[in-house]
């Protein structure tokens, strides 16, 4: 029973209702303690009930206040362009001004968003009812005509967008009625609704080239930004959902050290934090204002190695690399059990179409020296990449330079600084890190890091059979077929892909005991990077 019920059962609900309005009118603990004294109540319930008020208030959102939050990363790389968008702190920002079609729940199933419906008949031709009344931050009606734009931006080469491989899929996206959009596949696809729902696939304004002015239908307005510093935002005071945002103002910072991101939590200049290391966990519980925000999901620290240049060309080496990553000791050492076991493909086992059959790879030193043998690669160090930008990255880079000496292998680990890690080393080093942040569904996934022509195929593996089957199962409606597809894709990345997946990762993130709404959708951490219009300040 939450503490509101109880109030009301110990009191009456009118009286319930005058002591929650007072609280809303700035009244203090002591100021309920007053008021039920008034009425001739014990001082020991009265303390309990001024305890169970105060509680009650707190689960209340409400309106006013603003926030300072951290991300994980800075850089002039930072956009506001939604088909752009490639890191965590990139999501947060746009899902502050933007919307899409669809929004993704906590089990991330699509909900109407910008579009009050949708429907197929074949899973080939989709019809989007847009809503009415909704408004761009500078007064423009939400129109067809945007969408239509949206959507098909990302199949332009010259937009540079991470989601074409997705968007390659929608042969036309029309306009069929006033508040009404049509969107038709080169095949069919039941998830349509899921893609839309995710962060590239924002709604701006027909036409837009200019994307640092942030123009969206989302809760916020931009009012600052400065990329690889910071992002300012405030209330959207005309926003379509009734009473959100909560907040007035939200200034969103990148900062890549972990231990600053702590430390400005920890002395109040921050309120909320993502990307907390384990280690941290009880630093921030034993603060009597802090506490700590946990979702697991299918997010991952990948290890690449890249199979068209360098050591990786050789699939022995890959094959040995694989071999030497000890997962339980990584489990239990640096992710301190906030993570679930991987096995070198990317569906994690949260997943529906996770492949159960497919046999754990051991941590096998010997094995692996056979391999490293046989690739015949000299005496040379190898260069490993990592950098505190890719979650947990530089510990795995460690405890796998420690087994390949067991196996005859010096890897010389180089530590980049997390600014401009993506942009500078993340694609482009022969062997490294990735850090994946959970995708909605398998199809989605496999496509934006799998597929041989996606832009972010880490590897570069290349397997036409792959991205045949691939397609195949965006298609199929019976769901054992489709579930033997995926475990057939998933096997062909473990064996041959140079992809290595040790752990999949829970998010912590950090925050001050006074910010509430904060609940988990496994699409990351901070709500799936929506939490902005979704928290309130205690008063």
């Amino acid at each position: 029973m939450n503490d509101r019920k109880t109030l009301e059962d110990l009191i009456g609900p009118a009286e319930s209702t005058r002591i929650m309005d007072a609280m809303r009118r700035g009244f203090t603990r002591r100021d309920v303690l007053a008021m039920f004294a008034a009425g001739g109540m014990q001082a020991a319930l009265a303390g309990s009930l001024a305890g169970a008020a105060i509680s009650a208030h707190a689960q209340t959102p409400r309106r006013g206040g603003r926030i300072r939050v951290a991300g994980d990363n800075a850089g002039a790389s930072d956009t506001l362009d939604p088909a752009r968008q490639s890191n965590k702190v990139d999501y947060c920002r746009c899902n502050m001004l933007y919307n899409g079609l669809t929004w993704l729940d906590a089990t991330l199933t699509p909900q109407p968003a910008l579009a009050e419906s949708f429907s197929t008949k074949d899973a080939k031709t989709w019809v989007f009812a847009l809503r009415k009344g909704v408004t761009f931050h500078d007064g423009k009606p939400l129109a067809p005509a945007d969408v239509v734009f949206s959507l098909m931006r990302h199949k332009d080469p010259a937009t540079a967008s991470k989601a074409k491989a997705l968007a390659d899929q929608i042969e036309t996206v029309t306009a069929t009625g006033p508040s009404e959009v049509t969107v038709v596949l080169s095949a069919p696809n039941a998830d349509l609704p899921v893609i839309l729902g995710t962060f590239h696939f924002h709604i701006v304004k027909s036409g837009t080239t200019d994307f640092n002015t942030g123009i969206g239908t989302g809760p916020f307005k931009l009012k600052e930004f400065r990329p690889g510093i910071r992002s300012v935002v405030v209330r959207n005071e005309s926003y379509w959902k009734s009473g959100k945002p909560y907040l007035d103002e939200i200034e969103f910072v990148g900062i890549g050290d972990e231990g600053a991101r702590v430390n400005a939590l920890l002395s109040g200049d921050l309120d909320l934090v993502t990307t907390i290391n384990p280690r941290s966990v009880a630093r921030v519980k034993g603060s009597p204002a802090h506490t700590v925000f946990v979702t697991q999901s299918g997010q991952y620290t990948d290890l690449i190695v890249r199979r068209d240049v360098g050591p990786g060309t050789n699939p022995d080496f890959v094959m040995g690399m694989k071999l030497l990553q000890d997962r339980e000791l990584m489990k239990k050492s640096i992710a301190l059990g906030y993570a679930l076991t991987g096995n070198d493909q990317p569906i994690d086992p949260t997943n529906r179409f996770y492949f159960d059959g497919l046999p754990q790879r051991q941590f096998d030193p010997e094995k692996a020296k056979f391999y490293l043998k046989k690739a015949n690669l000299g005496s040379a160090s190898i260069p490993v990449v990592a950098s505190p930008a890719a979650m947990y990255s530089v510990d795995i880079a460690q405890v796998l330079q420690q087994s390949a000496r067991q196996a005859g292998v010096n890897l010389d680990v180089k530590r980049m600084p997390a600014d401009g890690y993506w942009s500078n080393h993340w694609l482009s080093s022969p062997v490294g890190f990735g850090s994946i942040v959970p995708r909605p569904n398998a199809d989605t996934l496999l496509t934006q890091f799998f597929k041989s022509d996606a832009t972010w195929n880490e590897s570069r593996w290349k397997d036409p059979k792959f991205d045949s089957l691939l397609t195949a199962a965006r298609a199929e409606t019976d769901l054992a077929r489709r579930k033997q597809m995926y475990a057939d894709m998933q096997t062909m990345i473990h064996k041959d892909s140079g992809i290595g997946i040790p752990l999949f990762l829970a998010t912590i993130d950090g925050h001050s005991k006074k910010l509430n709404g904060l609940s988990p959708i496994p699409l990351g951490g901070m709500m799936g990077y929506a939490f902005a219009e979704n928290v309130w300040l205690e008063g």
